[in-house]
């Protein structure tokens, strides 16, 4: 008995409207990245904590604020393809807002993605001063900004 009231306590305190049915969530947006891989780690961009943030505006369309390992990193335009091909079929349009702050770091990646890094041989201590001293990726003027997808909303 006690979990059907759960169940109905649930229903009630997030009622869905007919226009919520078959509706995109952030969440499931979040869940279609994991399909998104980093080429270079191995690991998903929501593991490594590359996703900083995720909206569906008054269209339904995405717009995601993430950042990458490092601003100079080469795989911006594969890594927007993946994220394409991942949320085909969720959204019509999806736009990707970079940021490069905060800074990404190893503090970024959540359970999941260090223990899939773990598991691959990474040492967490010496991952992060890989990428500070430049290891991965190159120079990119400061300041610079990429997008994918559609254009900003006003």
């Amino acid at each position: 008995m006690a979990e059907n009231q759960s169940a109905v306590e649930l229903a009630e305190s997030a009622p869905l409207s007919a226009n919520d049915i078959g509706r995109v969530t952030e969440e499931d947006i979040q869940e279609a990245l994991h399909d998104v891989v980093d080429p270079e780690l191995g690991i998903d961009v929501v593991d490594l904590g590359l996703v900083y943030g995720i909206e569906l505006d008054e269209l339904g369309r995405a717009i995601i604020t993430m950042t990458l390992t490092t601003p100079a990193c080469p795989l911006t335009d594969l890594i927007e393809d993946e994220c394409a091909n991942a949320l085909a079929g969720l959204v019509e349009e999806f736009r990707i807002d970079w940021t490069w702050k905060p800074r990404w770091s190893v503090e970024n990646i959540n359970e999941d993605g260090r223990a899939q890094l773990e598991a691959l041989g990474y040492n967490l201590n010496s991952l992060q001063a890989s990428f500070a001293a430049g290891m991965y990726g190159s120079e990119v003027a400061e300041g610079a900004s990429m997008g994918a997808g559609i254009p900003p909303t006003a």
